[in-house]
């Protein structure tokens, strides 16, 4: 099955309810699963994964509806956190005004990380000088003091042209946003208003793909779906290191950074108890590796997914970030946060 990234708020289709015979032909009522809706919102960047997963479960008999919407790691949390939907995807951890809106709500969940994902930062394919850049060179570019200010490209690098700069981000409600603004200003949400913004990925593709002098940041499978369209651009985590471009193997090894980052889905307590949710979970991680995979994610260990089964049956409720962010981490950072070490 392609994996090809859409933004449809709704999947799937109902099980068919089968017939029986008792002299004449009727219709039964449909499972009781099939009666239900499984409602998932979030992060654009997890939304691949969550999707496709989402699409084979449905291709069972009798599985229950399932919806995915896209609007943002915080965006999604807000409707998480009121009781509104049943799963959150993430692009990072809950933060603290999220976890108190959860506790107000009444809300427990579980913290699932499922995969992890390098943020890229892409330019037009015809700029052949910014193909590598420095985390302080990006700080230069995004930072709040930038705005109005650090207009073209030679503001930023005196080698560079006197061309003017076209922006493009991740919006507000975007944990992208929240990430890239920690990992190269070092405040989440710190970050110039004077740029092109969106939760919807593609609009970013689109954008940056049409004007030579745009540079912008997401995901790194929009990217892996758009080659032909944008190139990627190295980055050196220091004046001293070497520019590392994003790909699976920079991730597993840790050399990309500080964009590596982890994904995760965040399931509500109460609706994990609904035999229909465990069902999805239950198949979610019998499936993640193979489709973080082709949705072209970094999938984790086995021993990672084994660990989160167990958080299940253990009810282990809660996070391990404690609400701070989770910047420059690698896999193995993670896994032993995550066991609690």
């Amino acid at each position: 099955m392609s994996c090809k990234l859409r933004f449809s708020a709704l999947i799937g289709v109902l099980a068919l309810a089968g017939c029986q015979q008792d002299g004449t032909d009727q219709t039964a009522a449909p499972p009781a699963a099939a009666m239900s809706t499984i409602q998932i919102d979030g992060s654009s960047t997890v939304f691949p994964i969550t999707e496709a997963v989402a699409e084979e479960y449905q291709a069972q008999p009798g599985a229950a509806r399932v919806t995915v919407g896209v609007s943002g790691t915080g965006g999604g949390f807000k409707k998480f956190c009121r009781g509104e939907s049943d799963i959150s995807n993430a692009s990072r951890p809950i933060q603290k005004s999220e976890m108190a809106a959860c506790a107000e709500n009444g809300v427990e969940y579980f913290e699932l990380p499922v995969a992890f994902d390098a943020l890229t930062v892409v330019i037009h394919p015809d700029n052949d000088f910014a193909q590598a850049m420095s985390v302080d060179e990006l700080k230069t570019l995004w930072q709040p003091a930038a705005q109005g200010e650090v207009m073209r490209w030679n503001q930023v690098n005196p080698a560079w042209p006197d061309e003017p700069i076209s922006l493009y981000g991740a919006g507000a409600d975007s944990g992208t946003f929240d990430y890239f603004t920690e990992a190269v200003v070092g405040k989440a949400k710190s970050s110039r208003g004077d740029f092109t913004a969106s939760e919807d990925d593609n609009v970013l593709v689109q954008g940056i793909s049409g004007d030579v002098n745009a540079i912008g940041y997401f995901g790194y499978a929009y990217y892996a779906e758009n080659t032909d369209k944008l190139r990627a651009v190295a980055i050196a985590n220091g004046a001293d290191q070497e520019a590392v471009y994003p790909s699976p193997k920079a991730v597993i090894d840790g050399t990309y950074q500080p964009l590596s980052r982890p994904m995760f889905i965040y399931v509500s307590k109460a609706s994990f108890a609904r035999p229909e949710v465990k069902a999805f979970i239950d198949f979610y991680f019998d499936n993640i590796a193979v489709l973080a995979e082709e949705t072209k994610n970094v999938p984790l260990p086995a021993a990672a997914y084994d660990q989160v089964r167990q958080h299940l049956v253990d009810g282990r409720v809660g996070t391990v970030f404690k609400g701070e962010p989770a910047t420059a981490i690698t896999i193995e950072e993670l896994l032993a946060r995550d066991a609690g070490l």
